[in-house]
């Protein structure tokens, strides 16, 4: 069996929003079997890079024969001189093909691609609706009010969820999201002040008032330096936080592990960390209690099991990043259904949005219990529709 072509697809081009347009690939072959992968570029400002990337690397697999998955992968890493270089976007195209390969792979031999990885070491998947300052809808908003957490932790608990993840600092008092407007009165570095500190305790106190025994996951998406993330935690440690996600610059473990020692809750971080040697340095250091590798970022299937089997002989526990199209959800679930130090699933509120839900065949989400399950079809279990393919081809790479 050999490749024959590569097709790209940019979701962008159909969806109504452009905070989550995920970059696709469809890796075909002689046989007629194909597979798809996604590059893990769906959100932020890297979206054309990443096109470009799944275009570079796709020219030079084609005659190669998709069931040498790790061949590809050293002739990507090792001789594309970039590839050793690593990084967002080298590891994003690496990514994709090879969820691609492993598609390619399951679909070839007729079985899932968790009976490969090694079988079901965990028979359902527990998950937690993320992101809630967003509130938890078919539709996004920016939240500012307290109460207007609870809500949405409330319309999260409704459906079954019985963990939610939130960034309580990304929203000023004002609604402003920090990513888009630095506000001087909302400062998140350095010692916090007063009224930024008392409001997001609100905002976590509304959430914890919802339900005693609700996990709350705080996200800061590294808004917070190494000092404001210290103080935030110790200031709402009492609350009984589950984890505390990207408090810190997340390629840093020096100063990961200075928060870690200074807190009492356990520290996460892992989506923009690359593969196994992006996360030796923090398992080494014991800077993170929980890593949450993105299949779609951090090189695929193949390198997020590697990354996750690292983590277990330092007692590590995993929760995989999943912030992009269908492929992603269901590439991770393959991961997370086989390993051992499986702690908890995200289901993004991205997930929840009836444009990105219908750009592939299946949809897959949590039962009224919050629990996945692994999707048992030969391959990963997911594909495009041939409307969205139509709809989104940028290239067919031969």
């Amino acid at each position: 069996m050999k490749i024959t072509s590569v097709d790209v697809f940019d979701f962008g081009k159909c969806l109504s929003y452009d905070d989550c347009s995920p970059i696709c690939i469809r890796i075909n072959t002689d046989e007629g079997i194909c597979g798809f992968g996604e590059v893990g570029l769906a959100y932020g400002n890297a979206h054309y890079a990443g096109i470009g990337m799944a275009r570079d690397f796709s020219q030079l697999i084609v005659g190669m024969d998709p069931l040498n998955s790790e061949a590809i992968r050293e002739k990507l890493f090792r001789q594309t001189f970039w590839g050793m270089g690593g990084g967002t976007v080298i590891s994003s195209g690496l990514s994709a093909i090879d969820i691609a390969l492993w598609d390619i792979k399951g679909k070839y031999y007729g079985v899932p691609v968790y009976q490969m990885l090694g079988g079901k070491t965990n028979q359902k998947l527990r998950a937690y609706a993320s992101q809630i300052q967003f509130d938890w809808d078919l539709e996004d908003a920016s939240l500012s009010q307290p109460e207007q957490y609870a809500e949405a932790a409330r319309k999260a608990v409704a459906q079954g969820y019985t963990a939610v993840k939130v960034d309580p600092i990304g929203f000023s008092a004002e609604g402003i999201w920090q990513r888009t407007v630095k506000s001087p009165e909302w400062r998140t570095m350095g010692q916090l002040p007063p009224n930024v500190l008392k409001m997001v305790r609100a905002r976590l106190q509304a959430i914890r008032d919802v339900s005693d025994t609700l996990d709350i996951i705080i996200e800061l998406h590294a808004f917070t330096d190494t000092s404001a993330a210290i103080q935030l935690a110790n200031y709402v440690d009492d609350l009984g936080i589950m984890y505390y996600e990207e408090p810190v610059h997340p390629l840093n473990p020096v100063s990961m592990r200075e928060i870690k020692s200074n807190i009492k809750i356990p520290v996460a971080s892992g989506e923009r960390i690359y593969g196994r040697l992006g996360f030796r340095p923090f398992f080494e250091s014991r800077a993170l209690d929980i890593i949450q590798p993105d299949v779609c970022n951090c090189g695929g299937i193949s390198e997020t099991k590697k990354v996750c089997d690292m983590a277990d002989t330092y007692d590590i526990k995993v929760q995989v990043h999943v912030c992009g199209g269908p492929i992603s959800q269901a590439a991770a679930l393959h991961v997370e259904t086989v390993i051992p130090n499986f702690l908890i699933h995200e289901q993004h509120s991205y997930g929840l949005k009836e444009g990105l839900i219908s750009t592939c065949k299946y949809d897959y989400r949590p039962d009224r219990e919050g629990n996945l399950v692994v999707p048992e079809l030969p391959g990963i279990g997911q594909e495009i529709t041939q409307e969205t393919m139509e709809k989104t081809l940028v290239c067919t790479v031969k």
